[in-house]
Formats: structure tokens, C-alpha cells, sequence
């Protein structure tokens, strides 16, 4: 095999697994290093932060490669996906999925110096990630299906940390699910009106003309439970800081998606990396400079 068709098939998987796209391995980052370190207190082993920030970039990438299989028939159509490298025809279904198992597999040796608990977690939590693409053909919120993928790795990280899965790490999960919905509901919104053609479900074409309403409402319901896990662990001013100023940052996504323009929808979509950074912020503050 040449050195030319080496680095095209290295362009293509690079393509696949979207690593010239680092948002979806950033929104799924944040919420585990938040778990990481509350589960620690504040001190996190540094092997497992290595390990779960490896794993999290592993298991998007394994997760867009099944997704971009699952959609292969529909993103052609798609004003957004329509150079993806399944619909410019340029990789097999048998390439992406050898390529899905071996990430997949590189994740589960990661997990392997880990404690059983975090094994027997990593079954779900593939399962849930291999599975949500399917999901659009019948479920009507796939975006919650999605933040339940999105957000296994709080409970994973709990268990990995302290051998056990605490009533805070569900809470957590739960609010990542509301968080989830809210911002890809906005990326949905952007997609609209090719979904529509296309015949596939999503939370935007759900929520009708409600969908503005129903992403400001999915934020509300997450910095509810972002105040109950505050409020849980007895957390104090950086905290309640970092909470603030992401939600500030929410609230004013308002103005920006509620003419539903594409662009500003995916603009939106992609400010909730600075939210979740905010809320990391407030929390590795809280705890390093000690004063909850």
C-alpha cells in the first residue's frame, strides 16, 4: 500500500471520526471531568483522568463512525452532511465498521487496570453509544437517548473513582439529559427542514413550533439540578459562580436561535462548550482553593 493511499485513508477516517470536528468529544468532556473531580473532592487520580479523557475521544469518534454508517442512506440529502465521506461514496460499510470495533476495543483495553464495577458499566455505556443513531428512525426525543449516552460517563466516573455509583452521580446524569436535549435540539433545529424531507425524528421537529421553547425549558430544568447537586455536596461561592455565569450564557442563547436561522441555531449549538467549560471552571476553583 503506497504512502498516497495510506494518508487518504487516514483523511477519510479522520473525516469519520470527526476529528477535525472536536465539539461532540468536548460537550461529552466536561460533564466527566465535572464527576471526575466532585467524586474526588477535588483531587482526581491522574491516571483515571488520562483514562477517561482517552476514552471519551475514543468512544465519539467510535460513536460518529456507527452514526454516519446508520445515516449513510439520508446525509447526501442533508445541506450539512452532504460531504461526509459516506456520502461522497469514498468508504465501505465494512471499513466503518472494522473501524467502530477497534475503537471500541482500544476503549475497552483503557478500562481494563479498572475496578469491576467501571467494567460492567462500559457495557451499557457501549451499548448506548453504538445504538442512539438508530434511535432517529423511531423514537420521537432521540435527543434524550443521546444525553443518556452522553452523560454515562458521569456514573462511569463514580464508579471508577470511589468503586461505587452515589445518588449525586444520577443526579448529575439526569441534568446531562436535559442539558443534552436542550443543545441538540438547537443543532436539530438547524437541520429542520432537511429532516423533514428526509422522514427522520428529532426533538425539533417533535417540539413543532414549541422547539425554541422547549430548549429554553431543557436549560431551565438542568440548572435546576445543577442547584440541587450544589446545594447536595454543600458547595460554596465558585461553585455557585461558574453556575451563574453558564447560565447567563443559556439564557442568552435565546436571542440568538429564536428566528431559527440555520446558522445561528449551529452557533448556539456550539456556545454550550464554553458552558460546560464554565461550570468545570467553577468547580475545579470550589475545590482547589477549598473553601466550600
Amino acid at each position: 500500500m503506497t504512502s498516497a493511499i495510506l494518508k487518504d485513508r487516514f483523511t477519510v477516517y479522520s473525516q469519520l471520526m470527526r476529528l477535525d470536528k472536536p465539539i461532540g468529544t468536548l460537550l461529552l468532556l466536561w460533564p466527566t471531568w465535572w464527576a471526575l473531580w466532585i467524586a474526588s473532592h477535588g483531587r482526581p487520580d491522574w491516571t483515571l483522568l488520562l483514562i477517561f479523557s482517552l476514552g471519551t475521544l475514543l468512544m465519539r469518534s467510535a460513536g460518529c463512525v456507527i452514526n454516519d454508517f446508520a445515516d449513510r442512506d439520508f446525509d447526501g440529502h442533508v445541506e450539512r452532511t452532504k460531504r461526509r465521506p459516506f456520502a461522497r461514496g469514498v468508504v465501505s460499510k465494512k471499513e466503518a465498521l472494522l473501524l467502530t470495533a477497534a475503537l471500541s476495543f482500544v476503549s475497552f483495553l483503557l478500562i481494563l487496570p479498572l475496578n469491576r464495577l467501571t467494567w460492567l458499566m462500559s457495557v451499557p455505556a457501549l451499548f448506548l453509544a453504538m445504538s442512539y443513531p438508530f434511535t432517529k428512525r423511531f423514537l420521537a426525543l432521540p435527543q434524550a437517548y443521546l444525553g443518556i449516552a452522553f452523560g454515562f460517563g458521569i456514573p462511569m466516573a463514580f464508579a471508577a473513582q470511589t468503586d461505587s455509583v452515589p445518588a449525586i452521580a444520577w443526579w448529575m446524569l439526569l441534568g446531562n439529559i436535559f442539558w443534552t436535549l436542550g443543545y441538540d435540539t438547537e443543532y436539530a433545529i438547524s437541520d429542520k427542514p432537511d429532516d423533514l424531507k428526509i422522514g427522520i425524528k428529532t426533538a425539533a421537529i417533535t417540539f413543532g413550533d414549541y422547539d425554541v421553547a422547549a430548549v429554553m425549558g431543557c436549560f431551565a430544568v438542568f440548572t435546576a439540578v445543577m442547584v440541587v447537586v450544589g446545594q447536595s455536596l454543600g458547595l460554596g461561592l465558585c461553585y455557585w459562580l461558574g453556575l451563574a455565569v453558564a447560565t447567563a450564557m443559556m439564557a442568552r442563547q435565546y436571542s440568538v436561535i429564536k428566528n431559527r436561522d440555520r446558522l445561528a441555531c449551529f452557533k448556539a449549538f456550539l456556545g454550550n462548550n464554553r458552558v460546560g467549560m464554565v461550570i468545570f471552571l467553577g468547580i475545579l476553583a470550589e475545590y482547589s482553593l477549598n473553601i466550600h
